[in-house]
């Protein structure tokens, strides 16, 4: 399965990329390429009805997290073909960023079982967050729409963010604790994140149950991003308050709803938001130990 949502020429271009590479190996396949994730998942889901064994699914992050979102507490196991930018879901699968060792990975693998989050019923492979990124995001997709480049557009909208933005007032329950913060960000993750370079951004697993929990307390655009700045680059490391793990986590709000970003994308939920981690929940195929 592919994404065909966002430029149709290249995923075209793909489709006969993979077609070919399958063919070199034997293997007759046919493939999907839907205009959006909605339809992606209501492909997934059919797979799962059927009870397949695989479902291959090439894209980026959101395309993958789409997929997952079916396939979560299922018999069918996911291969990834990482297609995207960033592809963090991959990288921490070590699944192989060329793509035709990824196509060997995906017919040839072995089954492991990982974690999912899930917020409201969402599943989330890598992390979920409220706050400045959504804004963000709901701002770089206006500007793409206006014809900008993808990452000048989050340039722009992170600039014009930090100077308008508002902060949310919120109630965070834990497992037995309890927080009333006014705060910038609440960033929910699959397992815990390194946030020290180089590995920033990487989870050394993806199977420990948890929920990590990193909030910044409302003090400031440019104290928020220097406090983001020092942990990434290991002068200060967060902790309890601000950093937590969880197996669940309720966030209550006095607004009815809220933007929440779901591994790069944005959708609008209801509140109170309800996280929680569900162990082993999706099966993947990833590489052979050596």
């Amino acid at each position: 399965m592919l994404n065909g949502a966002a430029h149709s020429g290249a995923a075209e271009s793909e489709r006969v990329q993979l077609a070919e590479i399958f063919a070199r190996v034997g293997c007759d396949i046919r493939i999907e390429a839907p205009p959006d994730c909605d339809r992606l998942e209501q492909l997934a889901r059919e797979a799962v009805q059927r009870k397949a064994k695989l479902v291959i699914a090439g894209g980026g992050d959101g395309t993958i997290s789409a997929v997952a979102n079916a396939l979560a507490g299922s018999e069918t196991a996911l291969a990834v073909l990482p297609l995207g930018t960033l592809n963090h879901f991959a990288k921490d699968l070590q699944v192989p960023l060329e793509i035709e060792a990824a196509v060997t990975n995906a017919l040839a693998g072995r089954m492991r079982a990982v974690d999912v989050g899930e917020v409201n019923g969402r599943v989330f492979i890598n992390n979920s967050s409220i706050g400045l990124y959504p804004q963000v995001v709901r701002e770089r997709e206006a500007l793409q729409e206006k014809g900008r480049r993808k990452w000048l557009a989050f340039a722009q909208a992170l600039v014009a963010m930090l100077r308008r933005a508002k902060s949310l007032r919120v109630r965070l329950l834990f497992n037995n604790g309890r927080l009333d913060t006014r705060t910038d960000f609440v960033f929910i993750g699959n397992n815990e994140y390194e946030l020290i370079a180089p590995r920033l951004g990487a989870r050394e697993r993806l199977d420990g149950g948890q929920l990590w929990v990193w909030h910044i307390p409302r003090a400031g655009r440019f104290r928020t991003i220097w406090a983001g700045a020092r942990a990434i680059f290991g002068a200060e490391k967060p902790r309890a308050p601000l950093a937590f793990t969880a197996t669940q986590l309720r966030i209550e709000s006095r607004r009815k709803s809220l933007d929440v970003a779901i591994d790069g994308e944005v959708l609008r939920m209801q509140t109170p938001l309800i996280y929680r981690s569900r162990p082993r929940a999706l099966r993947v195929i990833v590489p052979k130990k050596e």
